[in-house]
């Protein structure tokens, strides 16, 4: 079993620019962010559940659109599609937690259990997508794919659409339409208005 410091380690030995180095690097952040919500409070536990959030959203969403093509060549579809359900299962999850009010006590219990099921999906890609990715792409292919990951996940939704997620047709029909009202919501919320 991994932690956010073993996935450092690992990715800090890849090139910089790998889509490989790039996730691991987001799941130990992940890992980092669902400890910080655990130990606040209030507005502070409000602002760091917003971050794992919207992390949550594009960093799923890069992986559908950016790795999962190749998880399918390199790892079998089997492997990428089992990868895609967990995805649209966690986003159905997340878009719960994101509607509960993070002082309610049900709260921690959801977000307790949700934080179980996203590391045990980071395991299964660390353990069999990314080697599978690794094997099946040379260096270039490798960091083609970071600079498409970067990308798309600067235009990827900040917010959980389950009628999209696991779906990497649907991530390129809807994702940027949902992503520009995500992004204008986080704007008016960091603002003080209502979204």
């Amino acid at each position: 079993m991994s932690n956010a410091t073993t996935e450092r380690e690992e990715a800090a030995r890849l090139p910089e620019g790998d889509v490989i180095r790039i996730l691991l690097e987001e799941h130990a952040r992940i890992r980092d962010l669902f400890t910080e919500v655990k130990g606040a409070q209030g507005e502070e536990k409000k602002r760091i559940f917003d971050e794992l959030r919207a992390l949550l959203a594009v960093h799923e969403t890069g992986e559908e659109l950016i790795l999962r093509p190749a998880a399918k060549k390199t790892a079998g579809e089997a492997e990428a599609e089992a990868r895609n359900h967990e995805e649209e299962a966690a986003n159905k999850v997340l878009a719960d937690l994101e509607k509960m009010d993070v002082s309610d006590p049900e709260f921690d219990a959801a977000l307790a259990r949700f934080e179980r099921s996203v590391i045990e999906h980071a395991e299964h890609e660390e353990q069999e997508e990314f080697p599978a990715v690794r094997q099946g792409c040379d260096e270039d292919q490798l960091k083609s794919m970071g600079t498409r990951l970067r990308l798309a996940e600067k235009m990827a939704p900040t917010h959980p659409h389950p009628a999209v997620a696991g779906s990497p047709t649907a991530q390129r029909l809807i994702g940027p339409f949902a992503a520009m009202v995500d992004r204008v919501k986080d704007a008016l919320t960091r603002s003080g208005g209502r979204a």
